[in-house]
């Protein structure tokens, strides 16, 4: 569909749990954080009902994400369902990993269209610092099964100077030697990410021109969000940069997000939205339930003010762990 500010709105990403098997530094504390009680989250049919509300509306697009979406029971299931609403041409999965490789199969069959693995380093004692668990060889097996399977693999990797700025060179040689995207993602000041110092795109850059020589840009679509690609001659894959603040995209902005308890947020920077599971659980009609979500989308916000969030009103507070990456 189109919103208020004529940009296209076809992309939905699904927050299926708020919890996580990983502890990272920079999206909660050491405890974890306090859980959406069972209850309060969406079951599968609540989803899928939204699913075929959007879709009439647009969204061809969906993307499962947590927390970690692979620790809910019957995600795969869910993921089938989804792939067989009429409308609904893409359903793609952004997970860290941990349990991919005994479920890669099974998301094959299900139909996923492509895998986002979240990597932010490739040293085991550095990933546990990170993490705060010692599972860096799980994920590294998950990525080279689901190379061998065929299926269509990202690896998402959050640039922060005080983890892995000396990392950069190596973790791009995923992209090298496999046709695999490797996308450097900037961190945005949100939750405990504030607390780290990104790294610019230019300096990422510099640090892969210097070791593998030119990479030029490309105009090439390589999937439904804001990435910009670049190409090495000698690469399989391509390098991505995905960067909210410093490249700000608002302006060509395609997606909206559910969280797992039904809220439909329409900006990541602000509260701002609409709570789908109250009136799903009050027997709202289906067209009921498609117009609050059409008056919704169409007045999403015109971007996010991250440069000025103290002087503004309605700022997301939460951790993107509560939110859904």
């Amino acid at each position: 569909m189109i919103d208020k500010l004529n940009r296209k709105i076809d992309y939905l990403r699904i927050s299926v749990t708020d919890r996580c098997n990983l502890r990272c530094v920079y999206c909660m504390p050491e405890e974890g954080v306090e859980n959406i009680p069972h209850e309060e989250i969406l079951s599968y049919d609540e989803i899928i009902r939204i699913c075929k509300c959007v879709a009439n509306l647009g969204i061809k697009k969906v993307k499962i994400t947590g927390g970690e979406p692979l620790i809910r029971k019957d995600i795969v299931s869910l993921i089938r369902d989804i792939k067989k609403i009429e409308g609904i041409e893409q359903v793609t999965i952004t997970t860290n990993g941990v349990l991919l490789y005994d479920m890669a199969q099974d998301l094959v069959e299900a139909g996923i269209d492509a895998v986002n693995v979240s990597l932010d380093t490739l040293d085991r004692e550095k990933f546990l610092k990170i993490t705060r668990r010692d599972k860096y060889e799980n994920i590294s097996k998950a990525i080279d099964k689901l190379i061998n399977l065929g299926v269509r693999v990202k690896i998402n990797c959050l640039a922060i100077k005080e983890h892995n700025l000396d990392e950069i060179v190596k973790i791009a040689q995923y992209s090298k030697y496999n046709n695999v995207d490797v996308r450097f993602i900037e961190l945005m000041p949100i939750g405990y990410g504030k607390n780290y110092t990104g790294i610019s795109n230019e300096t990422i850059l510099d640090l892969l021109e210097k070791e593998y020589g030119l990479f030029e840009k490309i105009s090439e679509k390589r999937g439904n969000g804001p990435a910009v690609y670049y190409r090495n001659k000698d690469f399989k894959g391509c390098i991505g940069f995905i960067s909210a603040i410093s490249h700000e995209f608002c302006e060509t902005c395609n997606r909206v997000r559910l969280t797992a308890n039904g809220f439909l947020k329409l900006c990541l920077h602000y509260n701002k939205g609409i709570d789908l599971k109250e009136p799903m659980r009050s027997n709202i009609s289906d067209e009921e339930l498609e117009h609050m979500i059409y008056h919704a989308i169409k007045n999403k916000p015109l971007g996010h003010n991250f440069y000025h969030d103290s002087n503004i009103k309605n700022i997301e507070n939460k951790n993107m762990v509560q939110i859904g990456g």
